[in-house]
């Protein structure tokens, strides 16, 4: 779910869905400038996940905090971070042949295991003494 506390400007238009992951061991702030009449600035923390919504043209800052100071470590356009969305043909659920459209096709490609091979008994060594 996108966390919008400062909706984009009315005026702007070609707004995108994006996702930028700190996988860095700092925290970090996450901050669009390059929009007139808008701020957005976030934490991101360790290992979490920010999901936001931004003006395609519009480019984050990542700043990575140090002890009572941050350094600007990268700049990203926000349509590099860009979420793929389903498209509309995906929902459909006017389907005349009676198939669930969210079960026609996996989301996630299955692992493919080998049983047989991999439930082999443990062998363990044992130690004999000597007189």
């Amino acid at each position: 779910m996108a966390q919008i506390l400062d909706p984009l400007p009315p005026k702007q238009s070609g707004k995108i869905l994006c996702c930028y992951i700190n996988v860095t061991s700092k925290i970090q702030v996450a901050r669009i400038s390059n929009i007139p009449n808008w701020y957005f600035e976030r934490v991101v923390f360790p290992g979490q996940r920010l999901v936001f919504e931004a003006p395609r043209k519009g480019q984050v800052e990542i700043h990575t905090g140090m002890m009572a100071s941050a350094i600007l470590s990268d700049k990203i356009p926000c349509d590099r971070l860009m979420l793929d969305e389903p498209s509309t043909y995906e929902f459909d659920t006017d389907s005349s042949d009676g198939e669930d459209p969210f079960n026609i096709k996996p989301m996630v490609q299955q692992i493919n295991t080998k049983i047989g091979d991999t439930t082999k008994p443990l062998q363990m060594a044992s130690l004999a003494s000597v007189d």
